[in-house]
């Protein structure tokens, strides 16, 4: 389903949608992506435009725009198969190969979690519940019954607690898919500085398709942090934020 934000066209999404979709099965790649970056470039959103596009993207050989747009994909639908299995594919053309740190086991359940229900659909969640907790703590406490007071009170505590949960599962959502601080190299080959700067010392080469994480802007310059934990400094027209 696309959300639409504002769409300044005579054509529904849904038609624009289709006949990207007509224009990549006939071969034609570069028409498909150009009515489908016009949708996105419109402000739709949806898992299955974004994956669209990365496939038109790695028809075209344009392997950082298909890592681009399946990352964006991903962060929508981590769980979808297609989405991971083309991701993955298109991560064997990068150049560069890295030893990742790995990402803890419970910040990495943690982000999953947080992306298999939208920030909507958690935050409805945690209302439910904490109404819950309200009907169970009243039970609780204008109940003559014991057993019914000691149902309500661990219901409710077990209410408020994955409501809590479900709210912060709502804000990381968010934090992942509106305020992310992952990028995707763009430029062919970037010299990694050690100040923001040109005169600064070259620390690494890196080159387009490869995932990095933003730490720190000043002016035209990104301070990022590679997969193996090494930091500098590459232009700011050098990558992509997820």
């Amino acid at each position: 389903m696309l959300i639409p934000v504002r769409l300044m066209s005579q054509d529904s999404p849904e038609d624009r949608f289709s006949r990207g979709a007509t224009y990549f099965s006939a071969g034609d790649y570069s028409q498909a992506l150009e009515e489908w970056t016009g949708l996105y470039s419109a402000g739709y959103r949806s898992a299955e435009l974004e994956y669209n596009i990365g496939n038109a993207y790695f028809k075209l050989n344009n392997t950082p725009g298909a890592i681009l747009f399946f990352e964006r994909a991903h962060l929508r639908k981590p769980a979808d198969e297609d989405i991971n299995y083309n991701l993955q594919i298109a991560r064997t053309l990068v150049v560069d190969r890295l030893d990742e740190i790995p990402e803890l086991f419970f910040v990495k359940w943690y982000n999953f979690m947080s992306l298999l229900l939208s920030s909507n659909s958690w935050a409805a969640i945690s209302l439910v519940l904490f109404v819950l907790c309200l009907i169970f703590l009243s039970v609780y406490f204008y109940s003559s019954k014991y057993k019914l007071k000691v149902a309500g009170f661990w219901l409710a505590i077990t209410a408020i607690v994955f409501s809590v949960a479900s709210l912060a599962f709502t804000i990381r959502n968010k934090d992942l898919l509106y305020e992310s601080n992952k990028a995707i190299i763009f430029s062919p080959v970037v010299n990694g500085k050690s100040s923001p700067d040109d005169s600064g010392t070259d620390l690494f080469v890196i080159h387009e398709g490869l995932k990095v994480t933003v730490e720190d802007e000043v002016g035209e310059w990104r301070e990022i942090r590679l997969p193996d934990g090494n930091k500098g400094w590459v232009p700011s027209n050098s990558l992509e934020i997820i």
